[in-house]
């Protein structure tokens, strides 16, 4: 009888000297989880941000602005620049990527403090609208894949989709967050027309973007004096 009083005890010692333990060691293993997740949130907001502040002003809504008066489809127009978008920016961030993986970190923290702060200083330059000319018979949606995906080539913020790919390494995320600036951003004048486009001044929202860039740029930068 004794024994049995005292088993219930010492199993529930046991029990309480273990539970602590096992607590600790699961929250362990969920930190690395949670910071995956804050760093793929963090990739998916700043390329969000950064693209859409930076395509204020920039040819490729110019371009969807023309693209939008000539067809007088919108939700045609924002589907295809939708599509030219995730294929454009999936390349540029997959190749960022890429790169970051084959550079040293120290090479690539320099590389990356260059490229920011000279987008920074780019985001501050206006674009002019270019030709919109493609064959009738293409229809809306192929003429807006066509022309937009040319249009994003080589432009800033298919370069900073690149460099950002490079800072955060993941693409997905990336590309996500900049397909969403895009579509954010283009999508303004697209349903809102020219009206809108001058209701938010574009000098400003460059400014914020640039200053955006620029922080990103001074970060890699500090990081960049650190490895040295």
């Amino acid at each position: 009888m004794g024994s049995d009083g005292r088993e219930p005890s010492i199993l529930s010692a046991r029990f309480a000297r273990r539970a602590p333990c096992s607590t600790v060691a699961g929250a362990s293993a969920s930190d690395p989880v949670r910071l995956r997740d804050l760093a793929h949130v963090t990739a998916l907001w700043m390329s969000f941000l950064v693209v859409a502040l930076a395509e204020m002003g920039d040819k490729t809504q110019l371009v969807a602005l023309a693209l939008a008066a000539r067809f007088r489809r919108p939700w045609t127009v924002m589907l295809g620049i939708l599509i030219a978008t995730t294929l454009n920016h999936a390349l540029a961030a997959t190749a960022g990527v890429w790169v970051a993986r084959r550079l040293p970190p120290a090479a690539l923290a320099w590389a990356l403090a260059i490229g920011f702060i000279a987008f920074g200083i780019w985001t501050l330059v206006p674009d002019d609208a270019p030709e919109t000319s493609a064959p009738t018979r293409w229809g809306p949606l192929l003429t807006t894949v066509v022309v937009f995906f040319i249009a994003e080539m080589g432009d800033k913020t298919q370069l900073a989709t690149v460099a950002l790919g490079a800072r955060f390494g993941s693409a997905g995320w990336v590309t996500a967050g900049t397909t969403l600036g895009m579509l954010a951003a283009d999508g303004a004048v697209v349903f809102g027309g020219s009206y809108l486009a001058r209701l938010v001044s574009p000098r400003m929202l460059r400014r914020i973007a640039a200053a955006l860039f620029l922080i990103l740029g001074l970060a890699a930068l500090a990081g960049a004096v650190r490895m040295s």
